[in-house]
């Protein structure tokens, strides 16, 4: 007995099994894998043995300040004290047209890449909440194109700056998915704890997540990992909460850090790393020999805990560089965290895609795990022109084709290099 399908894609090489298999798709979602000959479809797709892995998530990523690189004046600095000092000039003249525009060409970059599911940030400093609302107005509009999860990101601190937990809460109830904490940039260790007490508790009453920006200093005596730890336990809120960046944790005494890591696997809070800005941004301040400007990656996945991987900022006043090319965090990282294995790369690979699923605590709106994809899952994966997740990282290619429930939402050409024809390449 044939089942009909809606689409079948045939000949699709499965990243996590290595196996090629026809995918069978019915409404939208994966309905067979490796379905017997002759199986009935009013469609078919040649996948022509192309490398097939779930969809990218980006985890940790700031639309409202991308491409102002430059706007009104570049980082010369590098460092995050004169990226928050420009960035808190920029805001001023934010318009709903301006934050509009930039996103949505952001998101485009980002779709292109594989990216399909992702979470913001959305500095809530503007009275006026202009990012936040034109950011939910984008959310709204890219519904079909992109699951979205937008988090009400106090930069100017919440114990320091009052006004941000108001902010806050109103950005909850016009449709924000979660709340920050920014505990390192207030005035003391006290009011850190304060602000992440304030974070959980009204995450907790409005059943949205928690995402905090926590310890992203070289100063080993910032300890507010364990603080988001312990709180993630006692709220409630085990598997709804992230800490990022995690800097700090490179700095940490062996003793400590294997404490940390078993509170943090308790507590089931997930670490999203951000390789390509922390490389930049860290170690600054450090004589020889320099930090490596990124948690322990390698050690806390050892240890049990959930890590994602995330490109973060995008031509900002923080990080003048980035393609939205998760592909690219994943190169830094295995470079930064010495995970040049080939099972260590292929790890690199799920930090991208199952990794940020389980931070954004997706569940079962997810495609796929561990490299293959799951029966009833949204018909939803990236098709590549590579062998494997080190070839993958390698190159860094945009995905041939990118999949959403069934249909292809992007498709990037293969980039091609011609000489001439002669021996000689002509110098003018």
């Amino acid at each position: 007995m044939t089942i009909p399908y809606d689409l079948i894609v045939k000949n699709a090489r499965l990243a996590g099994s290595g196996e090629k298999k026809d995918i069978g798709i019915k409404e939208g979602k994966i309905a067979g894998i490796g379905m017997p000959p002759g199986s009935a479809s009013t469609r078919t797709f040649d996948a022509e043995g192309r490398l097939l892995t779930a969809p990218f998530v980006e985890a940790h990523v700031h639309l409202d300040t991308a491409l102002t690189a430059g706007n009104p004046v570049w980082n010369e600095s590098g460092t995050l004290t004169e990226g928050i000092g420009i960035w808190a000039s920029r805001k001023q003249a934010l318009t709903r047209e301006d934050v509009l525009d930039r996103a949505e060409r952001t998101l485009r970059l980002l779709i292109g890449y594989g990216v399909l599911y992702l979470r913001t940030m959305v500095d809530i400093g503007d009275p006026k909440l202009t990012a936040l609302k034109a950011i939910l107005e984008l959310k709204e509009r890219y519904r079909d194109k992109l699951d979205m999860q937008v988090i009400a990101f106090p930069q100017d601190g919440i114990v320091s700056c009052p006004a941000n937990a108001e902010r806050m809460k109103e950005a909850l109830k016009l449709g924000a998915d979660g709340v920050s904490a920014v505990p390192h940039l207030e005035r003391t260790r006290e009011d850190g704890t304060r602000s992440l007490q304030i974070a959980f508790d009204m995450a907790k009453s409005g059943g949205a997540f928690v995402h905090v920006f926590c310890d992203e200093t070289d100063d080993g005596s910032s300890r507010f990992l364990e603080v988001c730890a312990s709180l993630a336990i006692e709220t409630g809120l085990k598997g709804r909460a992230a800490a990022a960046h995690a800097n700090a944790a490179a700095y940490y005494n062996e003793p400590y850090f294997r404490k940390i890591a078993a509170l943090v696997k308790e507590a089931e809070l997930s670490i999203v790393a951000c390789p390509l800005i922390n490389s930049v941004m860290q170690g600054r301040y450090d004589a020889y020999p320099k930090g490596r400007g990124i948690t322990r990656i390698k050690e806390f996945r050892d240890a049990g805990v959930n890590v994602a991987l995330a490109h973060d900022d995008i031509l900002s006043p923080f990080y003048p560089l980035g393609t939205g090319n998760p592909l690219d965090a994943a190169h830094m990282a295995a470079h930064l965290a010495h995970m040049s294995g080939r099972a260590e790369l292929s790890a690199l690979l799920g930090m991208i895609t199952e990794g940020g699923a389980s931070a954004m605590n997706l569940g079962e709106r997810y495609s796929g795990k561990d490299g293959d994809l799951r029966p009833g899952a949204p018909a939803s994966f990236l098709l590549f022109d590579a062998r494997d997740a080190q070839e993958m990282i390698r190159l860094r290619a945009a995905p041939r084709f990118v999949f959403r429930n069934g249909r292809i939402v992007a498709e990037t050409s293969p980039v091609r290099t011609l000489l001439p024809a002669g021996n000689e390449v002509p110098l003018h």
